[in-house]
């Protein structure tokens, strides 16, 4: 008798094969998708091994999301984050959405450019409600305002802090970390307690 185990076809359904990554589709369903975007609304795309990030303009944002909401089933929004590519001022911002598509295994990347120091686009909690707390960090941490949001206040900082501390130009304040070599420069600027 031998000691390896016989597979029986009860055990390979305990490991099926992997289906692939994020975007991964059999059906080649993502660069239809990709294309109805850009035949719909003229946007750019961009794409790296499979993965596509869509730029959109801000004035198409809610457009587009409810499209690949209701269209195209991506009913969940992953992540909503920024870019600061400062010092460059057009754009200065890339607002940058993580749509999910559960029930098609797809996942969609969309990048909004925003210009200048006061950037402002619209709000999507209309369209994905969790985009709510998002965008009241990105307004917090980098400045960005959404129009349209229903309460957008600071949600990390204090309500009265100055700036956005996300910002590439904002003032570092730190400690400079004590070495061997900048040792008595480090001591003389300690505050020591008198004994």
């Amino acid at each position: 008798m031998s000691d390896e185990k016989q597979n029986s076809p009860q055990d390979a359904n305990l490991n099926p094969e992997p289906t692939g990554g994020p975007g991964f589709t059999v059906d080649g369903a993502q660069p239809q998708l990709i294309n109805h975007l850009v035949e719909a609304f003229n946007v750019k795309v961009e794409e790296f091994r499979g993965d596509y990030v869509v730029e959109v303009r801000p004035d198409q944002i809610i457009a587009v999301c409810q499209v690949l909401r209701d269209l195209e089933g991506f009913e969940m929004m992953i992540d909503e984050t920024a870019v600061d590519f400062w010092p460059q001022e057009a754009p200065r911002f890339h607002v940058v959405f993580q749509l999910r598509s559960v029930s098609r295994n797809l996942i969609i990347s969309l990048r909004v450019p925003l210009d200048g120091n006061e950037p402002v686009m619209p709000s999507l909690v209309g369209v994905y409600p969790n985009a709510d707390w998002y965008e009241r960090e990105l307004w917090d941490l980098f400045g960005i305002r959404f129009a349209g949001h229903p309460d957008l206040r600071r949600i990390l900082m204090p309500h009265d802090w100055a700036g956005h501390p996300l910002r590439k130009d904002y003032p570092l304040g730190y400690e400079e970390p004590q070495f061997t070599f900048n040792y008595e420069k480090i001591q003389a600027k300690k505050l020591n307690p008198k004994e």
